[in-house]
């Protein structure tokens, strides 16, 4: 290596431990938080969500204040997302079994009224799947999903207060015990 080598990569050296010395120095708030979940018990976005009506996939308007005094477990959907499409059937499951009969699974999903549609009528959901268009979005943040990240599920007890939020495919087992302790 010789000198003119050498030079340039101590300059470039310099240049670098002098930038981030500027940022380090100049960073005043720190990056908020990839996902704000609420704390257990905030029902704030809950009152939210109750005073919602939605269409159902054949167009017909839910009042989701109907599901109140219930446990319910409330799953943010898209046809497009893959994880959403592969845990669908077990949250079919969830609804039509044991735990069904203690807790109200419902679907919003964020898409539009005709794919949800159809993609209801080609998957035989046996929830209720409302359409919230990309409302839906901003509703699931309000929940803590900063992100908008999907699928992103509410634990919603029969109190009405946010028992737990999962963003990303469900793990079954972890809901399930989650579910033990309502």
């Amino acid at each position: 290596m010789n000198k003119k080598h050498l030079a340039a990569y101590a300059i470039v050296a310099v240049l670098f431990a002098a930038s981030g010395a500027y940022v380090g120095m100049n960073k005043n708030n720190p990056a908020p938080p990839l996902t704000a979940v609420p704390p257990p018990g905030v029902t704030e976005p809950v009152a939210a969500l109750y005073k919602q009506t939605l269409p159902d996939a054949k167009g017909v308007s839910t009042p989701l204040a109907q599901y109140k005094g219930k446990a319910m477990l409330v799953n943010f959907w898209a046809p497009w997302c893959g994880p959403c499409v592969q845990e669908m059937p077990e949250l079919s499951a969830l609804a039509s079994g044991e735990e069904g009969k203690k807790l109200q699974v419902i679907g919003i999903g964020i898409d539009s009224p005709t794919n949800i549609a159809e993609f209801n009528d080609k998957y035989k959901i046996t929830y209720p799947v409302l359409v919230a268009g990309m409302s839906g979005t901003e509703l699931s943040r309000q929940f803590g999903n900063a992100q908008g990240g999907l699928p992103f599920t509410v634990l919603i007890g029969a109190d009405g207060q946010v028992k737990k939020t999962y963003l990303g495919r469900l793990k079954f087992d972890e809901l399930r015990k989650d579910l033990a302790t309502l």
